[in-house]
């Protein structure tokens, strides 16, 4: 079973979530619930990212390394948005 690191986006709050799970779709599904959390702030995530993984710790690695970079630069870099 693949594992996948993902980057939604809201135009709303102009910000980005990063997370991992085994079921994109499911979790984004969910991003999109009432609940409370970061994502409850908006209505209109939407999957701009996602990279797959063998394991769930590498996953959980790397969506670590991703949010300790504190960078909106690096990830729109990542995500295609930036090219410098």
């Amino acid at each position: 079973m693949e594992y996948y690191v993902y980057i939604l986006y809201s135009e709303l709050l102009d910000k980005y979530y990063i997370g991992s799970s085994k079921d994109v779709q499911d979790r984004l599904e969910r991003h999109l619930q009432n609940h409370k959390g970061f994502t409850s702030r908006a209505k209109d995530w939407c999957l701009v990212y996602k990279e797959a993984y063998i394991s769930k710790l590498e996953a959980m690695a790397r969506e670590r390394q991703i949010k300790n970079w504190k960078s909106r630069k690096k990830v729109e870099h990542l995500i295609g948005l930036r090219t410098n």
